[in-house]
């Protein structure tokens, strides 16, 4: 999938699966070091953000707004995917005093990857916004192409109000 950052195209290693499909396997790390699989999201819908680097503005900024968000939505799982490590992404949660999202690590690129979503000149994972139901199927998908873009927050949220209670 071809994307854009400041403008300057950038290529991912594939293509994004479409809605209906099954979110494919993947395995990342979670703040406590443990891997946290596809396997594990089953059983309640799940936003992921995807993010390609959370020391940025945008990415920041993206991990607030659906931090904040969540207070609404006891029953969905929150996770912001990036390729930073887990000890970065601890020191950034700590700073900007961000405790309800799970923010997973991508550092070995296998979601990014799996997903069609790893840029490999830069090691990051393409801004996206993901709602899986129970049962693992992809049930939205958000393509930020210019990845200084924030994702439309208000569309994914809107999908979880009217599908997860």
């Amino acid at each position: 999938m071809q994307i854009t950052r400041h403008g300057a195209p950038q290529q991912t290693v594939g293509e994004p699966p479409m809605i209906g499909r099954t979110l494919p396997d993947f395995t990342v790390t979670a703040a406590d070091g443990q891997p946290l699989t596809r396997a594990a999201l089953n059983g309640q819908y799940t936003l992921i953000s995807v993010v390609p680097d959370i020391n940025t503005r945008v990415c920041s900024i993206s991990t607030k707004n659906f931090n904040q968000a969540m207070e609404g939505f006891n029953t969905v799982g929150f996770y912001t995917v990036s390729t930073n490590t887990t000890d970065q992404q601890q020191d950034w949660c700590a700073a900007e005093d961000v405790h309800r999202i799970q923010l997973v690590s991508d550092a070995a690129g296998e979601f990014g990857t799996a997903l069609g979503l790893l840029v490999p000149d830069n090691h990051t994972d393409a801004r996206s916004v993901w709602v899986i139901d129970p049962a693992g199927k992809i049930v939205y998908r958000e393509l930020v192409l210019e990845q200084t873009d924030e994702p439309d927050y208000d569309a994914a949220l809107a999908y979880l109000e009217a599908h997860s209670h």
